[in-house]
């Protein structure tokens, strides 16, 4: 009902703001939150929620979203160059896992229509569920993520044949077109229908309605877009998401492709959330309940094989060792098209009701197992991987040198060649193989090692040195490394450096006196340049910058004392604002004397007063 549209609304976006951050911050991810949020509100939970099946039928306009806006990504020539992995992974992925499902089920007793359509619809993994997790992890670009990606995209192709077939196992005929020949050339006419608009409607309807200048036209016009071709697709037996996908690959080359991704993104999230929460109440427990002993073997065997069958290929893959197990766990699951695939079987009488419903729960109990075990294997497998592959502390050759870097990321590399340049010294000590090799090859001293370490410190001369720096990434890693260099050798100067101002603050807890934070003096000479842009002389631009770093680091000690004290921090923060407008008011009058400048007469050849020379440096 109309009336029902609001509550329910309420329900799930209460449901979603409560579940989801919760598991965020347990390290669970949003995805098995959106599931824990179903199963809540759904019929076997709150029952705060009924026609689950509709809702999940709308809900998965979300990953109709989201197969357009990764094809947006893709360009045609790019995906030409992936039709290889498409259809050389993609279909080893579903014949092995498919063939490995299918003879368990024909080992197991069970009629070979049933185990065959199961076995299919199984091989199938969730396209929602993986692409999400890859993107939530930046993990798209990886080895793992492009295969992935690839096998994902075969698998809303094999689909359609896959439901195709059910009806010729059943002793149901579909209706329908009974000629096949007629079938494909709809899907012919189609598909040359949406290249030829992509080229000659789309985007004339988009120059035109850009024109208007009424962004939530633009943004109505998408959605129409998206939900007019999955239909279209959807009305001659294809995949509605393959459809927009396909849409979004022929739109990505075209003006409108950022401003499309812009503004379908919220929707994307939204609608893919709202997928999860019905998949989440679509978990039929009272199956669960009456075999439970059944429905865990199934549902064990199951991932035990598809998983083990996923491991064995990604070596085929050229996936890299530590990748191997997170890429079988993320396409373990079943998928979205299970539901189709088995409700069709259902109708076609390929198989019992009964029989659908424990697949369909196997299915969905796979979906939430996915997360956990992702869980499991930050916490438990890639330690593992991290540590089989840890390369051993370097021994040190045991000439010391006068100054010891601690970490020689971008911020160390600096420090490091402008002392190595005046014949200093350095000893270096990083953790990053690759980067210590590379520097090898151009004499400088660089150590393998945790440099938090008192022993390796000790080996590196620290007990001799005249200086250590601190140039670690970690705040966490750099405190601890201060702190044990303070308790081990307390004559050895620091100089470190400072993330944010609460590390600042933590340096000077400690003792460190000569501290630079990382990006300020960067961000104070590049305001110095925008005010000449805006048209200060370089003598008013360099005494601004100056006054204000001047009363900026006088800011930062007074507030010191109270940077515990929250509302005295406030209070001394907005005092300090004032007193910086007071002094720049004061000095208007007197930059406008300086118009014209001592400090350009004075001089003549400073890069200041000739920001132009700079140019061609």
């Amino acid at each position: 009902m109309t009336n029902d549209l609001l509550p329910n609304a309420l329900i799930y976006l209460s449901a979603a703001v409560i579940a989801v951050p919760l598991a965020k911050k347990l390290g669970l991810g949003s995805v098995l939150g959106y599931l824990m949020a179903g199963v809540a509100i759904g019929p076997w939970g709150l029952r705060l929620i009924s026609g689950v099946e509709d809702i999940l039928h709308f809900s998965e306009f979300g990953v109709v979203l989201l197969l357009f806006l990764i094809g947006l990504e893709l360009e045609p020539r790019r995906l030409w160059s992936l039709r290889r992995s498409i259809f050389g992974w993609g279909s080893a992925q579903v014949g092995f896992v498919a063939l490995g499902l299918f003879l368990a089920g024909l080992g197991l007793g069970i009629d070979w229509k049933t185990a065959l359509i199961g076995a299919l619809g199984l091989s199938l993994s969730s396209t929602a569920i993986a692409l999400a997790t890859l993107s939530e992890r930046h993990l798209m670009a990886t080895a793992a993520g492009s295969a992935g990606f690839s096998i994902l995209l075969f698998q809303d192709i094999a689909a359609i044949p896959m439901i195709a077939i059910v009806p010729m196992l059943g002793s149901v005929t579909a209706d329908g077109d009974a000629n096949g020949w007629m079938t494909a050339l709809k899907v012919i006419a189609v598909l040359a229908l949406l290249v030829l608009a992509s080229r000659y409607l789309m985007r004339p309807l988009f120059r035109l309605i850009t024109k208007a200048g009424i962004r939530e036209v633009f943004t109505a016009f998408a959605l129409l877009l998206v939900i007019a071709i999955g239909l279209l697709m959807q009305s001659v037996g294809l995949s509605m998401a393959l459809g927009t996908f396909l849409a979004g690959v022929l739109l990505a080359d075209s003006e409108y492709r950022h401003a499309l991704e812009t503004d379908l993104e919220p929707f994307k999230g939204l609608l893919l959330g709202l997928f999860f929460i019905a998949v989440g109440m679509s978990i039929d427990f009272g199956v669960l309940v009456r075999q439970p002993l059944l429905v865990l073997g199934l549902v064990t065997g199951f991932l035990m094989i598809k998983g083990l069958v996923l491991y064995v290929l990604s070596k085929r893959f050229g996936i890299l060792p530590g990748q191997q197990p997170f890429f079988a766990i993320l396409l373990s699951q079943g998928g979205e098209f299970a539901f189709v695939i088995f409700g069709a079987a259902a109708t076609a009488r390929v198989f019992s009701e009964e029989v659908a419903a424990t697949l369909l729960v196997v299915v969905a109990l796979s979906m939430v197992t996915t997360p956990l075990l992702l869980v499991l294997h930050d916490k438990l497998i890639e330690p593992y991987f991290a540590t089989d592959k840890k390369r051993p502390d370097d021994a040190f050759d045991g000439d010391m040198q006068p100054v010891i870097i601690a970490g020689f990321g971008r911020f160390g590399q600096i420090i490091g060649r402008l002392l190595h340049a005046n014949r200093i010294g350095v000893t270096v000590l990083d953790h990053d193989p690759d980067q210590i090799d590379l520097l090898r090859r151009f004499g400088l001293k660089v150590y393998y090692g945790d440099a938090t370490r008192i022993d390796l410190l000790r080996a590196a001369g620290a007990h001799k040195a005249r200086a250590l720096i601190v140039a670690l990434d970690s705040v966490e890693d750099s405190i601890k490394l201060v702190d044990a260099v303070r308790g081990e050798f307390p004559e050895l100067p620091i100089l470190a450096r400072a993330r944010n101002v609460t590390h600042y603050y933590d340096l000077m807890d400690r003792g460190v006196t000569v501290i630079e934070r990382e990006t300020f003096e960067s961000a104070l000479q590049l305001g110095r340049r925008t005010l000449e842009t805006l048209g200060f002389n370089a003598f008013q631009a360099r005494q601004a910058a100056m006054k204000f770093r001047a009363h900026n680091l006088k800011t930062l000690h007074n507030v010191y004392p109270y940077y515990k004290d929250q509302e005295q921090m406030v209070s001394l923060a907005v005092q300090a604002r004032e007193e910086l407008e007071a002094m720049f008011a004061r000095d208007a009058e007197i930059n406008e004397e300086r118009r014209g400048g001592e400090w350009e007469r004075q001089n003549p050849n400073s890069s200041y007063a000739n920001p132009k020379s700079n140019d061609t440096k």
